[in-house]
């Protein structure tokens, strides 16, 4: 497998049609070649068992006998093993030293299908030099480099990332989180977190998939990652191409939906004609009489329309002439002195 990046789909299925022939017999050939999903989709021992006619623990005897022998030959004299084993980690060590099934796939084929998948997986599987992690509730299926990223390993460093981040309580980029765990190698943690079902990335930070800063599940959430990306209040027009011109899944929505959405959350507030900011920045909903008689409370004396103006502008996008208006036209607010106002009382 000299080619390593540029071996293509059928030089893969190949391997794996070579392997498989060193089966000597053919039910067991075809146990294997249905447990993997080598050359269809994977099936369960149940499946398996029914079409073979013999129970399923019958079939995962049979299964583990031959996967046992095919590892034992992958040592010596086992079809393209060494040659596939060696490509794949001379790729690992480029990226971490382990990597999502998913993402090897681009290494075999153009799509990332199932077959190239499964196929890269069994493989790897028979593999001395490389582990699988099997997909499950807590990882992605990937394949590590033993040496350096055995099974307890990746156990152990997913969690000690995740509770690093946990502990940091918000995104933070791979550097950081990989110095609270104690990782001397960024890209080496960045590897292990892509494998783990509990974290996501976006926009260069890792977190919680739960927390929508890096797992955005709605418009809304998509909003909100824009807003908090940017740092400042936007035009809702402005946040429609932003999430256009995203990363995100699913980003073709219309801006009269991106506008519902920013009315209906309450972590939204209209500081503006259009313009939105976000709550936890300290804006609060109201209208601009709301604003202006909180500027009033919290100031605990009159003041000067001038200054009425620049508090307000502080926290609402809008004309100053139409702050004027308000304090003008309001019988909520009193006139004190020249061009100087406080709360009306009565």
């Amino acid at each position: 497998m000299a080619e390593t990046a540029q071996t293509t789909q059928a030089t893969i299925e190949q391997m794996v049609q070579d392997v498989i022939a060193t089966i000597e017999r053919e039910r067991e050939r075809e146990i294997v070649e249905r447990r993997f999903g080598l050359f269809d989709r994977k099936e369960t021992l149940e499946q398996i068992g029914e079409l073979l006619g013999i129970t399923r623990e019958r079939v995962r005897q049979l299964e583990k006998s031959v996967v046992i022998k095919l590892k034992a030959a992958a040592e010596s004299d086992l079809p393209h093993i060494k040659n596939f084993e060696q490509s794949l980690i001379t790729h690992l060590n480029s990226v971490g030293d382990v990597a999502r099934v998913k993402a090897l796939s681009n290494l075999y084929s153009g799509e990332n299908d199932k077959l190239t998948q499964s196929r890269i997986a069994f493989m790897a599987h028979l593999s001395p030099e490389l582990h699988v992690i099997e997909d499950n509730d807590h990882f992605h299926h990937a394949v590590s480099v033993q040496a350096t990223n055995d099974a307890e390993q990746v156990k152990t460093n997913v969690e000690k990332i995740i509770g690093s981040i946990k502990k940091l309580g918000k995104p933070a980029k791979i550097d950081a989180i990989a110095t609270e765990a104690a990782i001397k190698n960024a890209k080496n943690a960045a590897a292990l977190a892509s494998t783990s079902k509990h974290l996501a990335t976006l926009n260069g930070l890792w977190g919680l998939i739960k927390w929508p800063l890096v797992n955005p599940k709605n418009i809304r959430d998509k909003i909100y990652v824009i807003l908090s990306v940017d740092g400042k209040p936007m035009h809702f027009n402005d946040i429609a191409k932003s999430i256009k011109a995203s990363e995100f899944k699913r980003k073709n929505v219309t801006t009269q939906a991106i506008h519902n959405e920013l009315i209906k959350d309450s972590r939204f507030v209209l500081i503006g004609r259009g313009i939105y900011a976000l709550k936890e920045w300290g804006y609060s909903k109201g209208t601009v009489a709301d604003i202006i008689s909180d500027v009033l409370k919290k100031a605990g004396e009159p003041l000067h329309r001038d200054e009425i103006v620049k508090r307000v502008l502080e926290s609402r996008h809008v004309k100053e002439t139409t702050i004027l208006l308000n304090l003008q036209g309001k019988s909520q607010f009193k006139r004190v002195a020249k061009a100087t106002y406080t709360l009306n009382e009565a």
